[in-house]
């Protein structure tokens, strides 16, 4: 076999050009931004609202809400919110769609709490829901723009003939700040009906609301074709279900998803037993974010943001430590009982990447 020879002048020349190169590479700094949902487990405050049905959350009512419940409530929801995403970067998340709060005065008491740092704004539109809750959104204004927030209502029936009165589908478009030129992006934050009277019974109600929030994202579509849209919430069904699999199209591996489709990030999660909620023994992510193809697929040296990973946020605090629910996530209330934990869901997140 002919070896081959280089001159000294060819092999100084080759490591000037490699060092060269590793020199340009590790001047690209990577930007990492976090983006997560909350279900916030009946944030009530102490207040009755005229046409809610909030009674049980009343000084008077079944939970004998206090203002000192609500004042600790307000305090641990504003601490799990302050520690999500930390590991990763020290911001939190700029943007975090939340579930299950009753009213605008909820989500300002919760972003004045001290350990928030006054980093939060909040948007909330009013639903039809039975209860009164509502889905909402809290931003880092240094970091993202709202420019466009619309509410969605989900029309529908339930088995049983009654009317549908459930949460608004909350779409609020704006633009990424604090790194050179802005880039918009859609997030559509939702709480899907839940399996009240059964899940095979109530299936139809979440079907009508994948179709709905679909139909929301195909209309983005037909304007941006290439549109970066998130799409978030306590959806009642896993990942495998006929709402997210079938109805909305969302797949399990990156591999799958076609053009202007849609990959679930937390799908993987549940096969390997990461829940975000326990039921009866057995874990459920029905904390769902799920993202469209062109946030899947942006090249990292396009300089623009791209989907980089997702995780559960399941740190000990916020779950039970001992007995037969260890492992699980520790509630405000154990069958009415105040335990003045934090929620009956983990949150869930993606981090955002981008080179500059």
């Amino acid at each position: 076999m002919k070896k081959h020879s280089f001159s000294p002048f060819y092999v100084a020349l080759l490591a000037f050009v490699l060092t060269f190169n590793s020199s340009l590479f590790a001047q690209k700094e990577t930007l990492v931004r976090c983006i997560a949902f909350y279900n916030l487990e009946n944030l009530f405050d102490t207040i009755h609202d005229e046409g809610k049905n909030d009674y049980e959350y009343l000084p008077d009512g079944g939970m004998k809400w206090t203002s000192l419940k609500y004042e600790h409530k307000i305090h641990n929801m504003a601490y799990a919110i302050s520690r999500i995403g930390e590991d990763v970067d020290s911001r939190g998340p700029i943007c975090l769609g939340i579930a299950e709060v009753e009213n605008m005065r909820c989500l300002e008491d919760l972003c004045a709490d001290p350990q928030l740092e006054g980093k939060y704004k909040p948007i909330l539109l009013e639903g039809p829901d039975r209860r009164g809750v509502d889905v909402g959104f809290l931003y880092q204004p240094e970091f993202f723009k709202p420019v466009n927030v619309k509410g969605h209502e989900l029309n529908g029936h339930y088995a049983d003939g009654g009317v549908l009165r459930t949460r608004l589908q909350l779409l609020v478009s704006g633009y990424l700040l604090g790194t050179g030129r802005p880039e918009k992006i859609h997030i559509l934050v939702n709480h899907w009906p839940s399996r009240y009277g059964g899940e095979l019974t109530s299936r139809p109600t979440r079907d009508t609301a994948a179709m709905l929030t679909k139909s929301i994202c195909d209309s983005i579509y037909l304007k941006e074709p290439k549109a970066k849209i998130i799409i978030m919430g306590d959806l009642n069904d896993d990942p495998f279900n006929h709402s997210c699999k079938e109805v909305l199209g969302a797949r399990k591996t990156r591999e799958e998803v076609e053009t202007q489709g849609y990959f679930n990030t937390m799908w993987q999660k549940l096969d390997r037993g990461i829940g975000t909620l326990a039921y009866q023994g057995s874990w459920n992510l029905f904390d769902q974010i799920i993202i469209s193809e062109p946030l899947m697929n942006e090249p990292l040296e396009s300089g623009k943001w791209t989907y980089w990973k997702s995780e559960i946020f399941n740190k000990d605090f916020l779950t039970v430590q001992e007995g037969k629910e260890k492992g699980t996530p520790l509630r405000t209330h154990k069958s009415g009982v105040w335990q003045d934990g934090y929620g009956d869901h983990y949150p869930t997140m993606i981090y955002l990447i981008k080179q500059q």
